[in-house]
């Protein structure tokens, strides 16, 4: 079920309804059902996945929360009695014990996705390598489908699990409470990755009705739906021409693929989120900004820290500080200090960190090289950014000019531009053809497909492009607005007649502007299928 289905909209509005007619303390429940039935929607199958991940979590947690508390108690119990040392002794044959089970829980969990997700990729690169070598028997390729939303709500429920383990908080001993967590329908398309302790607190809160918000939400999920039906979903048929023909469309058309291609990304992704948040508004449910303006970034490090930014900040906690001070990684720190000097030494770890964690951000993305090198590339930008720095740093200072709002623009073009390049390996989804494609831009220049009419041949009208090009101002200015805050709230705040009128003028833009009609099927949210 998409957000853009109909059936999904009526049962929206009718869960809305319901939930602010029934007594508070049902309300979670409501979700719950609402939440089960949603995902049942998309495969009863998918049920059994997301029903292990719960009851596995919960009973792995609760566990791991006793022992803790069993090892406090009796810490406490013998507080007179044991010497420092033995305290400390004992604290890590606790946490060994604790982490053991912590280590089950993991193995499980993302067992299960690497085998539904990667069994096939894995199975069909070790049957590569074996013809490599001559052989002529080969491993079986069994490929499952991949149930919607599984890594967004295994990446949330194991994060939960390590923070349980970290002793952030306690382990939810409910357990229908801590399924509604795993399964919160808007968040299973394409997340964000929540955090139980910032969403716990409006989940099972039973929040009442509060004009102001639901208005906002309402707006908030208007906003997301013309993000995508008006301009992702408008802007795909050109995308799909440019990628599916590369034999015609070389040159200019892969510069114009790369504009299209992140415009539709940036659209379809930051509007199903936009109706994630909002619906969670509606509900008094914070849910996390997955987004603060990444085309404003002025380098690729501040871009990632704007787009997908729960996603960034889960590697950031739960892969790249472990692995940077982890034992093994100590370890190499110092023989290469030793051996190698202290530069080397210093830098090391954080770069097979960044490493390791771009590496699995492209495998997260799916099981296929070009996401593996887009990861990789990515990696490699932002280290030799990083290691460049210095230098950024004595032009800024030597050149006044470099300090302007005009450099600024340049360099958040130049931002957006790289990024656009590196998606290339999404948008044709075979590392070699990315790379003949990019090279076409320099040898195979055709500048005049611009204003020969070639841009009416890419499934678009005239009308199209007009649509398209004032929805991206419209972008530009709610971003620039934004600066400073909602514009939704302050406009509220200022008249409620007004926001009334622009909730209005969104329904209709929707409606008027929508990518649909006869024998129009939305397209799948593309973190849909992540």
């Amino acid at each position: 079920m998409l957000f853009t289905d109909s059936i999904f909209i009526i049962g929206l509005t009718v869960l809305f309804i319901v939930y602010f007619l029934i007594p508070k303390r049902f309300r979670w429940m409501l979700l719950l059902i609402g939440s089960i039935g949603f995902y049942a929607y998309s495969g009863p199958w998918n049920l059994i996945y997301i029903f292990v991940t719960a009851l596995s979590t919960f009973l792995i947690t609760n566990r791991i929360a006793h022992m803790a508390q069993k090892a406090k108690d009796e810490v406490s119990a013998h507080k007179s009695e044991w010497s420092r040392d033995e305290k400390k002794a004992f604290k890590e044959k606790a946490k060994k014990k604790r982490f053991r089970w912590l280590v089950l829980c993991l193995l499980l969990n993302f067992g299960m996705l690497a085998v539904i997700k990667y069994g096939a990729f894995t199975m069909h690169n070790i049957n590569t390598v074996i013809g490599w070598f001559g052989g002529s028997k080969t491993l079986p390729v069994h490929r499952f489908l991949l149930p919607m939303g599984m890594s967004f709500y295994l990446f949330q429920t194991m994060g939960y699990a390590i923070d349980v383990y970290r002793e952030k908080y306690d382990a939810e001993k409910n357990f229908a409470k801590l399924t509604l967590f795993v399964s919160f329908f808007p968040q299973l398309i394409q997340g964000p990755i929540s955090r139980y302790d910032d969403l716990s607190k409006g989940l099972y809160a039973g929040n009442g009705f509060e004009p102001k918000r639901v208005m906002l939400g309402i707006q908030r999920i208007l906003w997301g739906y013309f993000k995508k039906v008006a301009l992702a979903d408008r802007v795909m048929p050109a995308v799909t021409a440019l990628i599916s023909n590369t034999d015609e469309h070389q040159g200019m058309y892969v510069l114009l693929g790369i504009l299209y291609y992140s415009l539709r990304i940036y659209a379809d992704f930051t509007g199903g989120i936009d109706i994630t948040i909002g619906i969670g508004q509606v509900l008094g449910i914070p849910i996390a900004e997955n987004f603060q303006r990444p085309f404003f970034s002025k380098n690729i490090t501040e871009y990632w820290r704007r787009w997908h930014i729960t996603l960034g900040t889960w590697f950031k906690d739960y892969l790249f500080y472990p692995v940077s001070v982890c034992q093994p990684m100590l370890k190499l720190s110092k023989w290469s200090r030793d051996k190698l000097g202290k530069t080397v030494g210093k830098y090391l770890p954080v770069y097979i960190s960044t490493i390791a964690v771009w590496f699995v951000t492209g495998l997260w993305h799916g099981a296929a090289w070009n996401f593996i090198v887009w990861g990789l590339m990515n990696a490699v930008v932002i280290l030799i950014s990083e290691r460049l720095t210095p230098l950024y740093t004595k032009f800024h200072k030597k050149h006044a000019w470099s300090n302007t709002r005009a450099y600024d623009g340049f360099m958040a073009l130049r931002t957006t531009f790289l990024m656009g390049l590196l998606r290339m390996f999404d948008c044709y989804l075979d590392v070699p053809l990315t790379f003949k494609m990019f090279g076409t831009m320099f040898y195979k220049w055709n500048p005049q497909v611009l204003w020969n009419g070639s841009l009416m041949q890419l499934g678009l009208t005239k009308a199209d492009y007009i649509v398209l090009g004032v929805g991206v101002l419209m972008l530009f200015t709610a971003s620039m607005l934004g600066r400073r805050g909602s514009v939704r709230s302050r406009l509220y705040d200022h008249s409620k007649l007004l926001s009334c009128c622009l909730t209005i003028a969104l329904l209709m833009i929707v409606v008027i502007f929508g990518a649909y009609g006869i024998g129009y099927d939305s397209s799948q949210f593309i973190y849909n299928q992540f």
